[in-house]
């Protein structure tokens, strides 16, 4: 049998008002008030009807993420961080996969689920600016995702060239030359653009070439790709003595292949990735890598769809989310006595 206000409030002794004033948590309830409702809340196990209460302000209670990989490991802790910064907004999160391909991002962003949704947060691939202006949904959006966009919404990215050459510069202080990156997407790829330039300019900076022919091109980002791509430079005579990939699956796919090569990791290559995925911390050689905030990203991106639904939002803002470089084993070896796993 479904508890209501009412039985609480027979339980506590009090008004229907006063619960329901604790159960929305109104802050002119007193202390010893609150603590009794909430006993009798705890006593008759009740929970409140989040549908109701969102439909009573004409709303669902349901904000879209719209993601182009779900086998991605960096976009499934990026969900995690989402669904649990919209849990405690007693929200749900309604997960869209796009596979990075235009007509399902354009589907998606013209609000085809627009009547069961408050919000859209988005991570587009392939959409271009101009997709965006002829929107007319106005479902708030947020945007996700190292793309420009010169669009009146919010968008949470971190700074892609910067962060590309904070590891190479890691790379190069650990006395590397021939850096090679692996992961420059064939066709459009804005972040993978932005990574190779800095990797270009964080090279050009140290004094160092900047040499194409260890640029490996991809079509996809996943291990087998960063497997294929080692190989190729490998297979083309090519010895670089560290590599940046594009993301961390790259990465440990670079590092099956080195291992069949019989060259070590790092005391031969040295390798670091990018995203900082659970997978990377556990691997047989633990992965250096470039890890953004993926907790803060959510929470940036939750918290800004519930801003514009509550008209509380300033202009259309870019905001930079943080990142820092975790150094492990793949550039620095393993210590003596340490794990090496790295947090």
């Amino acid at each position: 049998m479904r508890v209501s206000l009412k039985d609480v409030a027979a339980h506590a002794g009090v008004s229907i008002k006063t619960v329901s004033n604790v159960v929305n948590n109104y802050q002119h309830v007193t202390p010893a008030m609150r603590e009794r409702v909430q006993r009798s809340i705890d006593a008759l196990g009740y929970r409140p009807n989040l549908a109701a209460r969102h439909l009573r302000k004409g709303r669902t209670g349901i904000i879209a993420l719209a993601l182009p990989e779900l086998g991605n490991p960096y976009f499934a802790e990026l969900a995690a961080a989402v669904i649990d910064t919209a849990a405690e907004h007693d929200y749900i999160v309604l997960l869209d996969h796009t596979g990075g391909r235009r007509e399902q991002e354009i589907l998606v962003s013209q609000g085809f689920r627009a009547r069961v949704i408050d919000g859209l947060i988005l991570s587009p691939i392939e959409l271009e600016a101009k997709d965006f202006r002829d929107r007319e949904e106005p479902v708030p959006l947020v945007l996700l995702g190292e793309r420009e966009y010169d669009l009146p919404y919010d968008h949470i990215a971190i700074d892609n060239v910067a962060a590309a050459r904070a590891a190479v510069r890691h790379l190069v202080s650990l006395g590397r030359r021939r850096v090679a990156f692996i992961g420059a997407r064939r066709g459009r790829s804005q972040p993978a653009q932005l990574r190779v330039q800095g990797w270009r300019e964080e090279l050009t900076a140290a004094g160092l070439p900047a040499d194409g022919s260890l640029v490996a091109a991809t079509d996809g980002w996943g291990h087998a790709d960063g497997a294929a791509a080692m190989a190729h430079i490998l297979d083309a005579g090519e010895r670089p003595d560290a590599v940046f990939a594009y993301n961390d699956p790259m990465a440990i796919g670079a590092m099956r292949v080195l291992h069949e090569r019989g060259l070590r990791v790092p005391e031969d290559i040295a390798v670091v990735g990018f995203d900082d995925v659970l997978e990377g911390r556990f691997s047989a050689v633990t992965l250096t890598s470039v890890s953004p905030d993926k907790a803060a990203i959510g929470r940036l991106a939750v918290e800004s769809v519930l801003a514009r639904l509550h008209d509380a939002a300033p202009e259309p803002r870019r905001i930079r989310a943080d990142y820092r470089l975790v150094e492990r084993e793949s550039t620095l070896g393993r210590p003596s006595g340490v794990d090496g796993t790295g947090t």
